[in-house]
């Protein structure tokens, strides 16, 4: 705060801190489904080239998939999410596998 004199002689406060409001944006989970046409080996490369996992997680994450129906790839703000998911559906599609990915509010 600052002190300052007007004209007429009274004091005045200048208050020069403003205060930003930051807001975290909604987070969303990334999820893909199991089918029984589309191979392992596509899964793991979606895994790998969209949402940039390592081979061995991919591996991990692929077989969670096959195993359990469904998997986990990431949490992500809502266009980024949405983006990986459309990217998956078409990469999917592109070769030929029925391939699902959805997300859902975390």
């Amino acid at each position: 705060m600052e002190n300052s004199e007007t004209n007429s002689g009274n004091k005045t406060k200048v208050c020069d801190k403003t205060r930003e409001q930051i807001t975290t944006p909604a987070l969303f989970k990334v999820l893909m489904h199991n089918d029984d046409y589309t191979t392992m080996e596509f899964v793991v490369a979606v895994l790998r080239e969209i949402f940039h996992k390592p081979e061995t997680e991919a591996e991990q994450i692929m077989l969670t998939i096959h195993f359990q129906g469904i998997g986990y790839c990431g949490t992500f703000p809502h266009a980024i999410a949405e983006t990986k998911t459309d990217l998956a559906r078409l990469m999917a599609r592109k070769a030929g596998f029925p391939l699902r990915c959805t997300f859902e509010e975390a």
